[in-house]
């Protein structure tokens, strides 16, 4: 059975018109195997896809693996090209060298420079160079050709075969040449063919390295992972075996000072476990019985005993770094601008290239072909869009690397562009705003009863009941150091509480309906109740042996950063808009102690999505945030949707960011990383758009009639290879950038 691979959403949107369609149909249609080991794609068209290495048929780069693994040994592109450099480079040198120095040295033999000898031995150095180191080059161009996507290997076949052909005429046939030319002599422009050659290279070799650091980066984080795991086995026995033979199930025994070497839960002891490599956070985490651990993470000083829940490429770090590697082949929307433009721009340049080469030839001083080859293979060099072409990917490369290291994953580079224009962040309140783990807060006895034993009796019920609220009540009481009895005659009353008998007593937990139906007077508790919800807190009655006996309050804390992160938040324009499913009374006091203005209560799931789209219908662009598989509506809605590493799966596939560590403050990074980004990107398109415009006029030749100023062909060359590593240099910074 075999697959295809539908073409990227972003060029079907141009239909026949879009100049590269037919290249991208063709290359996506490819069958795949389902099962192949690796897939190669294009960093600048995604939508190009095959089972083994090439080049992009649009834009002439190699391809590269979907997927990071340990397993991957150096670039073989990479290689090839540094090989091809530095061969070209030590035969370029001394001929740049002599070539200049002709011109600029004194006594330097000028008239040997210009003898048959001195241009076959310039034509023996430039020829390895031009033909073997680039090579690639030629074959890239022949493909653009074929395929009808013009590129900037095109404008670098064409610079350096025309010089180089140019040359080897001059050389080959002196004599006959000389007479077309009235006598005059013409100068060979090897060494120009041969530096253009090395000079891009150089360019290629750059950008390599800035792609294989990125790789590089992801290779890091997967090395964390330790390689060995201490299993225990069912007899008791415990031994280390490699991480591959770790399965889901299996107890593990973590030791003081080791990496966690797979994600899962405390089973049995207790520590502190640094999850900084993961949320950036540097403070250790306390883990006990019941809590989740993460692979990777580093164990303090105590140890424990775990169950291993995810294992191999389930774990996060495993899903961190495949998020990552598939955002940073996703293209930002502000990429369709430079794709427009380097669609037309490449033919606009060839007739460029070939109107300087006429005016040169026509109206040029003598001698004019020489003024029009040079001139031509100027603008055909000065012109490569390499620039215009790296300013969005190398910027999307840094940018959801950095996230990554912060906490902030970005699943696709269009959330990482939209998420700077939002202007309004809905937030749901449990597990975002909250820790999602409701706990007891008081117990309020009645006169005539002890708090601690109302609390027995209630927990003791409670360790038989499923509802939620039910783990905190009996994890309170354990806390206390409470010893909990047997429940008998356990009975759920559907929507308004449970009963039971302990140790001969009838306790009863649960709301004002549940007091009608026994025929209690709940009055007595009233006032207790409503000032504990005035707090934000889920308040129960508690009856024992037919009598009102206490008010047993439970709540959600709200984290420790939510308050600082709203404030952060708010001050960047953001409008705050909280949904809860809980009382009126709870969000109320919720949104008041937050400082949040707009907040609706008692919310079913479907009215999230509704809220989204009713804000979207005023012009709104909205951020959703949740972590429960009820919000993945709202999250697949908004323009942005973020997910809390802390909650479920469904919610992370539905949105476009996750936070690992599930608070605000990964909102505030994810935004501050959003505008770095996008800054980046702009600047270097904005030098790219400049670099060219200035550039191809001066080199045509524009200042000449004023200034007699001609651009040589391997300054032109030098500036274009500049160009592409000034926007892989600027993209960089981006790694540094500070996010809190």
């Amino acid at each position: 059975m075999k697959h295809s691979h539908a073409t990227h959403e972003d060029h079907s949107k141009h239909g026949d018109s879009c100049p590269h369609k037919k290249v991208q149909q063709a290359a996506v249609n490819q069958e795949i195997p389902v099962g192949a080991e690796v897939i190669y794609t294009c960093p600048m068209h995604p939508q190009i896809r095959q089972p083994k290495p090439g080049n992009c048929p649009i834009c002439g780069m190699a391809l590269e693996p979907e997927t990071v693994s340990l397993d991957s040994g150096p670039d073989p592109e990479l290689i090839d090209m540094m090989r091809r450099f530095w061969l070209s480079a030590v035969l370029s040198l001394p001929l740049a060298v002599a070539v200049m120095g002709a011109h600029l040295i004194p006594d330097f033999p000028h008239e040997w420079m210009k003898t048959p000898m001195a241009r076959w031995i310039q034509m023996a150095m430039a020829t390895p160079v031009v033909l073997w180191g680039g090579w690639p080059f030629f074959v890239r161009a022949v493909e653009s050709v074929r395929h009808r996507s013009l590129n900037m290997f095109t404008l670098i076949a064409l610079g350096v075969g025309v010089a180089y052909i140019y040359s080897l005429i001059l050389t080959l046939f002196p004599s006959q040449i000389a007479q077309l030319a009235g006598g005059l002599e013409l100068e060979v422009y090897f060494e120009a063919a041969a530096v253009i050659t090395a000079l891009v290279l150089l360019g290629q070799v750059l950008e390599l390295k800035a792609r294989n650091q990125a790789r590089n980066a992801m290779r890091a984080l997967l090395d964390l992972a330790p390689k060995m795991a201490r299993i225990i086995r069912p007899d008791g026995k415990e031994e280390d075996v490699h991480l591959s033979e770790v399965h889901k199930g299996n107890l593990l025994r973590v030791r003081p000072g080791e990496k966690v070497p797979v994600d899962g839960v405390v089973v049995e002891g207790h520590s502190s476990v640094d999850q900084s490599m993961l949320t950036g956070e540097s403070v250790p985490v306390e883990k006990s019985p019941g809590d989740k651990v993460t692979g990777a993470t580093l164990n303090g000083t105590g140890g424990f005993t775990m169950r291993a829940e995810r294992v191999g490429n389930e774990t996060m770090l495993a899903q961190i770094v495949d998020m990552v590697a598939k955002a940073q082949r996703t293209r930002a929307p502000i990429q369709r601008m430079a794709d427009i433009v380097s669609g037309y721009f490449v033919p606009a340049v060839v007739a460029i290239a070939l109107i300087t080469a006429l005016v040169w030839g026509i109206w040029g001083p003598e001698p004019k072909l020489a003024y029009a080859i040079v001139n031509a293979v100027a603008v055909l060099i000065i012109a490569c869009p390499c620039a215009l072409g790296l300013a969005t990917p190398m910027s999307i490369i840094a940018g959801t690397g950095r996230g990554a290291h912060a906490g902030v994953l970005i699943k696709n580079a269009e959330a990482l562009e939209i998420m700077e224009k939002v202007d309004t962040l809905i937030i749901d309140k449990t597990g975002t705003l909250t820790e999602g783990k409701p706990k007891l807060m008081e117990v309020v006895t009645a006169s005539g009863f002890d708090e601690n034993e109302a609390l027995r009796l209630v927990a003791s019920l409670e360790r038989s009941s499923e509802h939620p609220l039910a783990s905190a009540i009996v994890k309170g009481a354990e806390e206390r150091g409470i010893t909990l009895s047997a429940v008998q005659d356990f009975a759920s009353i559907t929507g308004k509480g449970v009963k039971g008998t302990i140790d001969g007593d009838s306790v009863a937990l649960g709301n004002a309906a549940l007091f009608s139906t026994l025929g209690i007077d709940s009055a007595p508790l009233t006032v207790t109740a409503e000032q504990l919800r005035s707090k934000g807190q889920t308040a129960m009655f508690a009856a024992i042996d037919g009598k009102a006996a206490a008010v047993i309050s439970v709540a959600d804390p709200i984290k420790a950063t939510t308050q600082e992160a709203l404030k952060a938040l708010k001050a960047e324009g953001l409008h705050i808009v909280m949904l809860t499913g809980d009382s009126k009374a709870t969000a109320q006091a919720i949104a008041t102690q937050l400082g949040i203005d707009d907040f609706e209560a008692e919310v079913l799931p479907e009215r999230k999505s509704e809220v989204v789209r009713q804000l979207q219908a005023q012009g709104r662009k909205i951020a959703m945030a949740g972590d429960g598989v009820n919000d993945a509506p709202a999250l697949a809605q908004a323009q942005v949707g973020i997910a809390m590493g802390t909650g479920t799966d469904v919610a992370m596939e539905s949105a476009g960011v996750t936070l690992v560590k599930g608070d605000l403050v990964g909102i505030v990074r994810a935004r501050r990383l959003s505008h770095a980004t996008m800054r980046n990107i702009r600047q270097n398109l904005f030098f790219a758009f400049i670099y060219n415009a200035l550039g191809v006029p001066v080199a045509a030749g524009i200042l000449y009639p004023f200034f007699g100023i001609l651009l040589s062909p391997v300054i032109a060359s030098a500036a274009m290879a500049l160009s592409s590593v000034s926007v892989v240099m600027n993209a960089s910074r981006l790694k540094r950038v500070k996010l809190s």
